[in-house]
């Protein structure tokens, strides 16, 4: 059974830090791809920083320069290091990995999301 686990989501003042961990596990299929969204309320959920296999990075404009996504291929492993933390970054942090089937499908798991809340 396939698991996507998130973790270190909390409450930060505005201009601090956070590091959030996502592990996914229980797949045959290697990962293609592993990635962060968040939804705040009332609003849609979008894209925060996407990471490949091959090393592509894609960052919404909103988090450019101030989030950072990795990963520990080892531990299929993924990591959003968030500095300059604001209150509009308030939101439920979701992570999803695609692992591939073969070429061209991927099949995409999500996490069950982690709050993060930005107030001073």
């Amino acid at each position: 059974q396939v698991q996507v686990v998130e973790s270190g989501g909390g409450l930060v003042q505005p201009g601090g830090s956070l590091r959030l961990s996502c592990a996914a596990s229980g797949s045959p299929f290697s990962i293609f791809a592993m990635g962060w969204y968040r939804q705040a309320p009332g609003k849609q959920r979008e894209l925060v920083a996407t990471l490949t296999s091959g090393g592509s990075t894609n960052y919404a404009d909103s988090v450019k320069g101030r989030f950072t996504i990795s990963r520990d291929n080892a531990k299929n492993t993924v990591y959003l290091q968030m500095n300059s933390l604001k209150p509009e970054d308030t939101a439920v942090y979701y992570c999803n990995a695609d692992f591939q089937k073969e070429v061209g499908i991927n099949l995409r798991y999500w996490g069950q999301g982690t709050q993060v809340t930005v107030s001073s």
